[in-house]
């Protein structure tokens, strides 16, 4: 090779070098506008509910509030307000109605996603219909059961109504998941000496985790968040955030409202937290939806 060509071979070079160079940081850039972007979607509308909560007087056209007080926070602990009697009604809703959608949602899942079977249609259009008809007119077909069994204005009875929009939800996660999933690992595992127990801790749980964890995260921010049927079924005695936080807010005291609000958000907040490893995980099992 002569020296011309040779010159000419490294500037060709650098100037790819430069070109993929500019590319990657224009990449990165887009790639963080995005991101922040998102963040302050997100955040925008939490802003003006903690400043709310802190404040005393909040006049147009002022942007801040000009006098700060806690008194919607005080009023907030206060136990006349029943605030941590309904976090903990909601709390133990929300997880036991998570719990009851994994037993019953991650068996009815892998039977729509692994398998074919006459009637499969039917069985997922019966399973998306509590998404598809609206909540009130389920509610109230619901309420004459519930009170003629003895569930409503009960604990119970509202656990089990969330299981109508939660449910479904768990189903069709856990059948996408199913539906990319490979049984020839459980074979595999059998034929290894492994017994049932050990197939399912071992295989079959770790590869569906990622699609377990965004099912379970989808139940909980509903129970968590559903405030038609807790007041129907439960029928004012079974106390909730959200029956709380309507109720402070249709009152007019944005204060206490907002304050209600941000202990109402940050739950679901922690819960994507804690979850979000899980989320962006690459298991075989969660390649994608899959074709039911």
């Amino acid at each position: 090779m002569t020296m011309s060509a040779q010159l000419a071979a490294e500037d060709d070079a650098d100037l790819v070098g430069r070109s993929g160079g500019r590319r990657a940081v224009r990449v990165s850039t887009l790639r963080w506008v995005v991101i922040i972007g998102l963040l302050a979607f997100l955040i925008a509308p939490i802003i003006p509910l903690i400043l709310w909560s802190f404040s005393f007087r909040w006049t147009f056209p002022n942007l801040l509030p000009t006098e700060y007080s806690m008194r919607a926070w005080e009023a907030v602990a206060s136990p006349t307000n029943d605030v941590l009697l309904a976090t903990w009604n909601s709390t133990v809703i929300a997880v036991v109605v998570t719990a009851l959608s994994i037993l019953i949602g991650v068996p009815a899942g892998r039977a729509l996603g692994l398998y074919k079977f006459p009637g499969k249609r039917l069985v997922e259009l019966l399973i998306v219909a509590p998404i598809i008809v609206p909540t009130l007119a389920v509610a109230l077909g619901m309420h004459t059961l519930f009170i003629r069994y003895g569930l409503s204005n009960s604990l119970i009875g509202v656990i089990v109504v969330h299981l109508i929009p939660a449910l479904p939800y768990m189903i069709l996660v856990m059948a996408g998941v199913f539906a990319n999933y490979d049984s020839a690992f459980e074979s595999q595992a059998r034929s290894l000496g492994a017994n049932g127990f050990k197939t399912q801790r071992f295989v079959t749980i770790p590869a569906i985790m990622p699609g377990l964890v965004v099912g379970s995260l989808f139940t909980f921010l509903i129970s968590w968040s559903e405030y038609v049927l807790t007041l129907l079924v439960g029928g004012g005695q079974v106390i909730t955030l959200p029956l709380l936080l309507f109720n402070f807010a249709r009152s007019g005291d944005n204060a206490i409202a907002g304050a209600l609000a941000v202990v109402f958000i940050v739950p679901g907040i922690l819960v994507l937290v804690f979850t979000s490893k899980h989320l962006s995980s690459g298991q075989a099992a969660m390649g994608g939806t899959g074709a039911l």
